[in-house]
């Protein structure tokens, strides 16, 4: 019987840029707007993303060694040169008294160590932009730094967070200070702060991915993706919940698209709906690699579902959209958002091979299921962030044959697999590709396992079917 049978899939993951394991801040997030906290799981209002009242947020800027002039003469220094835009202020106003933008300084020598330490060396391999390792352990035992809690009506939050910018980077030039954002949870050297800070912008916007962060961490069984710094332009920060890691990139480009689109300025026309178009993006430098990377068949159109997303320990002070995929088609939630997925930045077409298996094929497919016991073992201490196993597993057909196709493991019990059906049935009616299946561990033919780096193990089988396809032909 020839047996429909998928060889190995492309590499889907790949790093969202500044996607990592969700890390503990340093401090608490320091730009907190005040507000009634949104029901978790309804609607979020038509209208405009923008909050009303005005925007916090903190800058500041580590000093592992005596600074080269004071800072706090610098600081002024820097805001002469800006029409006295933002005014820098003895004490942090109230929100309701906040009209024109302005800066609160703390030049803290004291107690830097104990209540505003800079990251570890682990956080700065993660989110160090630009420190070199030399500079990443001076850091270890900096106990100065300038902390500059920014403020300024919502309505001026371009301008005047290009000012606060340029001014937090001037004062780290002129003092020789390495630059923290306290929302993003990142240190920067001047230099990459000014290349991704301030040169990002583009006719009055800013390219938000070089803004803010994307953290990707496993919770539960699945993947959960939530941006951070959102907040600094009075947007919610975005929260996508229960994908795998092998959706990891596609992900990762949605919720940047979604963020650059807020930061344009898009208005919500029903509430907990929008369509994104990414032809629509006006940023070149956001929308263009987006518009790159698009298979053939691609849409480019997102038909978001969007709800008041639900608070974890870490995420960001702030309010949080989540995306759901409930307008699309599927039998289960991974269903519609493959379905999203594949509509929106198109699907690989997912070539079936027919044979018969032969000796060779059998004993490749005997020494690859030798390993699923280590296998099994691996995923059950827990895999990297980032690293996923598929397996290729039968699935019979209307006319008692096999379809052999690819799942991601979500669970793994004994015998039992449970994960994501990875290829689109062609002879399996009833299935679709993304929804969660069951198969037998016994059953399985093959496996890969993708580590974090791209790193690719196991699928022998796919070279023999490859050759026996091209004797075929």
């Amino acid at each position: 019987m020839n047996l429909p049978f998928r060889l190995a899939l492309a590499a889907l993951i790949l790093s969202m840029g500044t996607s990592a394991l969700a890390a503990t801040p340093a401090t608490p997030p320091a730009a907190t707007q005040a507000a009634a906290k949104p029901v978790p799981g309804v609607p979020v209002p038509a209208g405009s993303p923008q909050q009303a009242g005005p925007i916090r947020f903190q800058f500041a800027i580590y000093y592992a060694k005596t600074p080269a002039t004071d800072p706090m003469a610098a600081l002024r220094g820097a805001l002469g040169k800006t029409g006295g835009s933002p005014k820098l202020l003895a004490s942090m106003p109230t929100p309701s008294s906040v009209s024109a933008p302005v800066v609160f300084a703390n030049w803290n020598t004291t107690t830097v160590l104990k209540e505003y330490r800079a990251p570890d060396m682990e956080s700065l391999q993660r989110f160090g932009r630009g420190i070199s390792r030399e500079q990443a352990e001076a850091l270890q035992k900096a106990d100065k730094a300038l902390i500059l809690d920014f403020a300024h009506p919502s309505q001026q939050s371009s301008a005047a967070m290009q000012k606060a910018l340029q001014v937090t980077l001037q004062v780290a030039r002129d003092t020789g200070g390495l630059l923290w954002d306290e929302e993003t949870r990142e240190v920067f050297s001047p230099d990459e702060w000014q290349k991704r800070r301030i040169d990002s912008w583009a006719n009055g916007l800013p390219d938000v991915s070089q803004h803010m962060t994307i953290h990707a961490y496993r919770s539960g069984e699945m993947v959960r993706a939530i941006t951070l710094g959102m907040g600094k332009f009075g947007l919610p920060d975005v929260v996508v919940s229960d994908f795998s890691w092998s959706s990891n990139r596609p992900m990762g480009s949605l919720l940047n698209a979604f963020s650059q689109a807020m930061a344009e300025g898009i208005t919500l026309a029903k509430p907990g709906q929008f369509d994104m178009d990414l032809r629509a993006l006006k940023h070149a430098a956001a929308r263009d690699p987006l518009l790159s990377g698009l298979k053939p068949n691609a849409a480019a159109v997102a038909r978001l579902s969007l709800v008041n997303g639900t608070w974890e320990s870490g995420d960001p002070q702030n309010r949080l959209y989540e995306i759901r995929f409930d307008r699309y088609k599927g039998s289960d939630r991974y269903a519609q958002q493959n379905a999203l997925l594949s509509s929106v930045f198109g699907a690989d077409e997912d070539p079936v091979t027919r044979l018969k298996h032969n000796d060779e094929l059998l004993a490749a497919s005997k020494a690859a299921t030798a390993q699923l016991p280590k296998l099994r073992d691996a995923f059950a201490k827990g895999l990297q962030p980032g690293e996923y196993i598929l397996v290729k597993a039968p699935f019979t057909t209307a006319a008692g044959g096999n379809e052999w196709m690819w799942v991601e493991v979500a669970r793994w019990n004994g015998d039992a697999i449970e994960g994501l059906l990875k290829n689109e049935p062609v002879d399996v009616q009833g299935l679709h590709a993304g929804q969660m299946v069951k198969v037998s561990q016994a059953k399985v033919f093959d496996y890969i396992r993708i580590y974090p780096d791209g790193r690719r193990e196991g699928n022998e089988t796919s070279k023999i079917i490859a050759r026996m396809q091209g004797a075929k032909k």
